[in-house]
């Protein structure tokens, strides 16, 4: 049987390889399928057109993982809606009805909760056209597949860091970082953890939700990481000022439904995760 990555970067190839590992044959779709590891079979698509390659009859699971060119809406749009229904329309048209389709969302459908709990019973209310546009995509997919007998699922995942995603890290270096004065929760998970999460999801035997959350099990207040951060650099505490807006809304998110399919994360927090890349482990895929 086949997963079909429709997008395949960074995260997409890191998921690729842990399905590869699982002893599935895998497909990534990519502008540039030469960068992709062999363990990949690759095949050039812009998920932006109509145009996609064939999708193997044998495709059991499918992972939607897109990331838009720029943050204007219409890259968003390009990349999310109109690659949602580019997806679904190629499934369609080579008659293939794969047993899962996943499509990678984010945390940002939800808005600012003013650091309160959010879960995925809490109702979308995005605060930008970002979130906006995921929430249309998820509903897009779930109800073109509603009734195929393809069960669809949103995974809707926090800030990634990890391998090449130090932004954090790199402010502190750099000397640029503000703790913030007010307290504002931050979400976040582990390029590998959401990595494990879209694998463990396509393929976990039982039904899945058609939405969880993927963040990890500590939605820390930014000024804790930051100094957190210096500490392990060995670098003075970054001061109180304005920080600016806060990235994502400022709110706590659950991950329980996640755990309770039982999946487990190997960076609970973000101490293990920032240590692990500290510390020089990790690839950055192409």
């Amino acid at each position: 049987m086949t997963v079909l990555l429709a997008g395949c970067g960074d995260l997409g190839t890191e998921a690729g390889l842990r399905f590869a590992g699982l002893g599935h044959k895998v497909v990534g779709w990519r502008r540039s399928p030469a960068k992709l590891p062999s363990a990949i079979q690759g095949a050039a698509a812009d998920l932006g057109t109509p145009n996609l390659p064939p999708v193997p009859a044998d495709t059991s699971a499918v992972v939607i993982a897109v990331a838009a060119d720029e943050p204007t809406e219409e890259a968003y749009r390009a990349a999310y809606l109109r690659g949602v229904a580019n997806v679904l329309d190629a499934l369609e048209r080579d008659g293939v009805v794969p047993g899962r389709v996943l499509f990678v969302s984010s945390t940002a459908v939800y808005g600012d909760a003013g650091g309160g709990w959010v879960d995925e019973a809490t109702p979308a209310a995005p605060g930008g056209f970002s979130g906006r546009v995921l929430v249309e995509a998820e509903e897009l997919l779930h109800g073109r597949l509603a009734g195929t007998g393809t069960s669809t699922v949103s995974l809707r995942l926090g800030g990634i860091y990890g391998p090449g995603r130090t932004r954090l890290i790199d402010q502190v270096r750099g000397g640029s970082a503000i703790v913030p004065r007010d307290v504002r929760y931050t979400n976040r998970i582990h390029r590998d953890d959401a990595a494990a999460a879209i694998v463990h999801l396509a393929t976990m035997a039982a039904t899945p939700a058609p939405t969880y959350i993927g963040v990890d099990n500590d939605p820390a207040d930014l000024g804790t990481v930051l100094r957190f951060l210096a500490l392990e650099l060995s670098l003075g505490e970054p001061p109180v000022g304005d920080a600016g807006p806060a990235r994502g809304g400022n709110k706590r998110c659950r991950n329980d439904l996640l755990r309770s399919t039982g999946f487990g994360f190997t960076f609970p927090s973000f101490r293990e995760g920032y240590r692990d890349i500290l510390a020089g482990n990790g690839v950055r895929h192409p």
